[in-house]
């Protein structure tokens, strides 16, 4: 027979008899030893009430001390949220990182809920074309503004510029160099009839005719590199003024007879060669390169060679400064054959030439002293 039948089969009650219902046993139910059900007492069950004890301490403990065996306040939580809570007001500086560019700019992740946009315009203080012209690739972090856009959710809702980020430290720069007083290269861009625009360290900035050196026009000096120093600097009313003559006046007067200087070949003509030495131009006569003779000039220097020159004179007043590589060649003809050797020994043989003069000037006043008579 089946179990089941046995436990079907074990399911009996005592016959009826004559004895008073009041004196009869109580009914109970009798189970056969086969289907005998497990003990309330098993392991199993005692596991059970332990983890419902458990339960209803842990449930006793959360009601009576809620943050007992928590790492962190209730106010250590908000404070956590507030430096994630993402202010999206124009002006607001925020951190992200870049994850996507196109034609048109860039996408950032800001940790918005929603990505922003850098236009390829606001993505640099120089004009570009590209955003990766100017560093920006999936990827980069960087500190942004945000400079358009509504508080939504609408994906893309937020406008970025690097730019204004760019522009203040440029006019920090400028203040900076204005302090030390340096002298720097700036661009002409454009120009009327009071003077030129340069740009200088991503700015505009305003030279008047005034403050140039040489009398040139506008168009004359269009895209030339000028010396200048800063004369004012106000970015809340966005002037900055510059002077070439300063910077010219600056670089002047570290000029001596008989000091080498560095200088770049800038034009050729029949008679020379005009070489810029920090901003100022300076003629090496074609007479002044070689101790041998040049025929053609151009078989020796091009534009955009770089010579190490000597000064061999200074006329303030006109502007004018003469130039030798001659006096610095090792052997006669080195600046045809051997350039490089010049441009090296340049230093040494300018000491050389200077205590040959000094000793020269030496014995010429004492020849003086020898002829000049006694006094009686």
């Amino acid at each position: 027979m089946s179990s089941l039948a046995h436990q079907l089969c074990g399911l009996r009650s005592s016959p009826l008899s004559s004895t008073p219902i009041s004196t009869r046993k109580r009914f109970s139910p009798v189970v056969s030893a086969a289907a005998s059900p497990t003990p309330i007492s098993n392991a199993q069950t005692k596991e059970r009430l332990k983890l419902k004890q458990l339960f209803k301490e842990a449930y006793e403990r959360c009601c009576i001390t809620p943050m007992d065996g928590v790492s962190f306040t209730l106010e250590d939580f908000h404070a956590s949220l507030a430096n994630y809570d993402f202010v999206s007001e124009i002006g607001t500086k925020v951190k992200g990182t870049v994850f996507s560019t196109d034609a048109n700019g860039a996408l950032v992740d800001t940790s918005a809920k929603g990505t922003a946009y850098l236009p390829t315009q606001e993505a640099c203080i120089f004009n570009i074309r590209h955003v990766e012209e100017a560093g920006i690739y999936p990827g980069l972090e960087e500190e942004f503004v945000i400079i358009g856009g509504q508080e939504q959710e609408d994906e893309g809702s937020l406008i970025l510029s690097l730019r204004s980020v760019q522009y203040g430290l440029a006019w920090e720069r400028c203040r900076q160099l204005q302090a030390e007083d340096f002298v720097i290269k700036g661009k002409v861009v454009d120009g009327n009839k009071g003077g030129v625009v340069v740009l200088v360290e991503g700015l505009k900035g305003f030279v008047p005719f005034s403050q140039i050196s040489a009398k040139s026009t506008a168009e004359e000096l269009l895209n030339k590199e000028l010396l200048l120093k800063f004369v004012e600097v106000d970015e809340k009313l966005s002037r900055l003024v510059l002077s070439n003559s300063k910077a010219i006046a600056s670089s002047q007067s570290e000029l001596r007879i008989g000091s080498v200087v560095t200088g770049i070949v800038q034009i050729l003509k029949p008679y020379g060669a005009f070489i810029d030495i920090g901003g100022v131009n300076g003629l090496l006569h074609v007479s002044q390169i070689s101790q041998n003779h040049i025929s053609d000039i151009a078989a020796v220097l091009q534009p955009g060679d770089m010579l190490k020159v000597m000064i061999l004179s200074y006329d303030r007043d006109r502007g004018r400064i003469s130039l030798s590589t001659k006096k610095l060649e090792p052997s006669p003809g080195d600046m045809l054959h051997n350039p490089k050797l010049v441009f090296e020994k340049a230093d040494e043989m300018a000491q050389t030439f200077r205590q040959r003069i000094a000793q020269a000037e030496a014995m010429a006043r004492a020849e003086l002293l020898e002829f000049q008579p006694e006094n009686s």
